[in-house]
């Protein structure tokens, strides 16, 4: 899995003007589609996603052309699709999840379009370290709710199921550590949850990997407690991966936070009525 994500890495290119893109020939046959006609319908879905998304389509799939070698020092022109890295991640998602570099794929595309929307979010960017936790605390609660509903349809009944569930995320990010580890880990009281006292970073990861579950748990039509707690854990797990090849610190060992998120909260109102 790690080898995929370093080829993924590996065909990024960049453009004259210092923009990056992956070439579609080189893409398909990294994904196993040998057939350009078939990848072409691939591309084609990815359009129309992105299209929906209300993107603009030509700023993510440029066409354009390749030189080939067809022998004795020959070549030939190919038609080429130059493709953003988000236009990289709509296409794999509109891939065949059977094969395992798509689901490869899948992940390493949405953690790195999602780290790349933040960097280039130049309201976030301003935030201070403080205001970042509570944005991505309330964004995390969000999808966690929409996460219970997907795991929910799995199958994952009862509350009990649910906390296996997670756990199951929890060891796949964590390298084995459980919720009660994590916990452990901080130092933390009992009646203190663990997402409330997590930095930015961490916090970053866990609402990649929850994202992800959600949409890989619809998208694969995952059916069985056995099967939603195996994906959960295979999300966290490529997220967890993708984090040690970009050179990052893994979550159990990012530092945790002085003050919890409710105490931020609690700030945040003061000030508000302060300045009414």
């Amino acid at each position: 899995m790690n080898e995929q994500h370093q080829s993924f890495e590996q065909l990024r290119q960049l453009s004259t003007d210092g923009f990056e893109y992956w070439s579609a020939r080189d893409l398909a046959p990294l994904l196993e589609y040998r057939d350009w006609r078939n990848f072409h319908k691939v591309i084609n879905k990815a359009m129309q996603a992105c299209e929906t998304s209300n993107h603009v389509v030509v700023d993510h799939f440029v066409e354009a052309t390749k030189m080939v070698s067809i022998g004795s020092g020959s070549q030939r022109k190919l038609d080429d699709i130059h493709l953003s890295r988000y236009a990289c991640y709509l296409v794999v998602q509109n891939g065949d999840p059977s094969k395992p570099v798509i689901a490869a794929g899948q992940t390493y595309f949405a953690v790195q379009t999602r780290r790349q929307e933040l960097a280039d979010d130049d309201a976030f960017k301003q935030l201070k370290e403080d205001e970042k936790r509570l944005f991505l605390r309330n964004e995390l609660r969000e999808h966690n709710k929409q996460l219970v509903e997907a795991a929910q349809q799995a199958g994952v009944a009862t509350n009990l199921d649910f906390a296996i569930f997670q756990n199951h995320g929890y060891k796949g990010l964590y390298g084995g550590l459980d919720q009660k580890g994590i916990h452990a880990r901080k130092g933390l009281k009992k009646s203190q949850k663990i997402l409330d006292h997590m930095g930015s970073t961490e916090l970053a990861a866990n609402l990649f990997r929850a994202t992800q579950t959600e949409e890989k748990l619809k998208r694969d039509n995952v059916q069985g407690k056995h099967q939603a707690n195996q994906t959960h854990f295979a999300v966290g797990r490529k997220v967890r991966q993708t984090i040690e090849e970009l050179g990052g610190t893994m979550p159990e060992n990012l530092p945790t936070p002085e003050k919890a998120i409710k105490q931020l909260e609690t700030g945040t109102k003061a000030l508000g009525k302060k300045d009414q």
